[in-house]
């Protein structure tokens, strides 16, 4: 299965063109956001800005600013549907399920999450094989039992 090229909120005002390849690939536990996306495991890809574009309906798109993080999201005034954040990094995030809604239902193989991001703030364990990075997938990696 193909990654999708073009993504619309639950209503259809708005519509993201995709292009290339995800930065990363994740399954995020920390607690901003969680806050932020009011999800207790935030599964997502990150983009190089460039790639992401607003196609149609930029003028239904809202952004919210986080009050303290470097942290925004774009929203649709109409449904209320995230289209994409921006992280701390400055990459465009998407939420996995814009794609696997794109896709009918699955998410493509290639944007499957990768690694698990700030562990150690998790609020639900998760059984699976992927790396779980107890901060940023530059630091140390959450052991059995820990």
């Amino acid at each position: 299965m193909t990654i999708p090229t073009t993504l619309e909120c639950l209503c259809g005002q708005v519509r993201l063109r995709i292009d290339g390849a995800p930065v990363a690939r994740a399954n995020c536990h920390c607690q901003a956001c969680r806050d932020f996306y009011a999800t207790p495991v935030f599964a997502a890809t990150a983009w190089e800005p460039a790639h992401v574009l607003v196609e149609r309906g930029a003028e239904h798109l809202a952004t919210y600013h986080h009050r303290t993080r470097q942290l925004e999201r774009q929203f649709c005034r109409q449904c209320g549907e995230t289209l994409f954040g921006t992280n701390r990094l400055g990459m465009s995030v998407i939420p996995n399920s814009l794609f696997a809604r794109a896709s009918g239902g699955a998410l493509p193989e290639a944007l499957e999450p990768a690694m698990h991001l700030f562990y150690r703030h998790r609020v639900v364990d998760m059984e699976d094989q992927l790396p779980k990075f107890l901060d940023g997938w530059d630091g140390p990696l959450h052991k059995a039992g820990f």
